[in-house]
């Protein structure tokens, strides 16, 4: 299986888990309270230092008030049909994308 820390499928991810954050108007630090965890670990998740596990995740799509099943479901969409055996990692500029 190929890493995935790199790809522009995690990219997605970590774009849609702070979009989440800001759409609720909440700082880091606010959604780091409602984990009851400190702003570190929200900053270095969104910025991909640190990975969620798929229950830490649950618990951070609680701590939104976003429904965990409908959050899947919506980025599964937006990451297409292809895993990420197809993605290219990513080097350089986040704002490169795989070939299409």
């Amino acid at each position: 299986m190929a890493k995935t820390l790199h790809t522009r499928h995690n990219e997605i991810f970590l774009e849609k888990l702070q979009l989440a954050r800001l759409g609720k108007r909440l700082r880091q630090a606010d959604l780091a309270d409602r984990l009851g965890r400190d702003q570190a670990l929200v900053s270095k998740v969104e910025s991909g230092e640190r990975r969620l596990d798929v229950i830490e995740l649950r618990d951070w799509l609680i701590a939104l008030e976003i429904d965990f099943i409908k959050f899947l479901s919506e980025l599964h969409a937006e990451l297409g049909p292809y895993g990420t055996s197809q993605l290219r990692v990513l080097r350089g500029k986040a704002s490169e994308r795989p070939p299409s």
